[in-house]
């Protein structure tokens, strides 16, 4: 008998992981909510601290700029109130024929605002670090 073909270990494991949807990756970042890290089993928080110090012990020499994170969503741009749409880069006023107009930032008006998607801020719906440890969802059972 033939022994069966061994799939190699990936050599990008954090980007095939990051490039499926998960939650807190985009394109360029992970964002970890720190009230969920710190809620983590102490041994996970000790394996995640010694790989954060590795991280910025390499990467540390680098010009790191200071990140403002903005919980977001994708929502239609009709269900926008006035600030999300200015975050979002979006006016919205009334047209000559008395209709919604809404704008992007070049002025444009779009097109089909019912059916366009935006990335907009929205309240964080997870607690904030100070609000102490998170319980995780309980384990399925056996």
């Amino acid at each position: 008998m033939r022994p069966e073909a061994s799939v190699p270990a990936s050599t990008t494991p954090v980007q095939d992981y990051l490039d499926r949807p998960a939650r807190g990756a985009t394109e360029d970042h992970l964002v970890v909510p720190r009230s969920l890290a710190q809620s983590m089993p102490l041994r996970w928080q000790q394996v995640f601290v010694g790989l954060l110090a590795d991280l910025h012990d390499a990467y540390g020499h680098l010009p790191w700029p200071e990140y403002q994170v903005v919980p977001s969503r994708w929502e239609l741009l009709v269900d926008l109130d006035e600030d999300q749409l200015a975050s979002a880069g979006y006016v919205v006023e009334l047209g000559p024929d008395g209709e919604l107009e809404y704008r992007d930032a070049s002025d444009n008006v779009v097109a089909d605002p019912e059916h366009q998607r935006v990335l907009a801020p929205v309240d964080d719906p997870l607690p904030p670090a100070s609000a102490g440890r998170v319980e995780p969802r309980p384990a399925a059972p056996l």
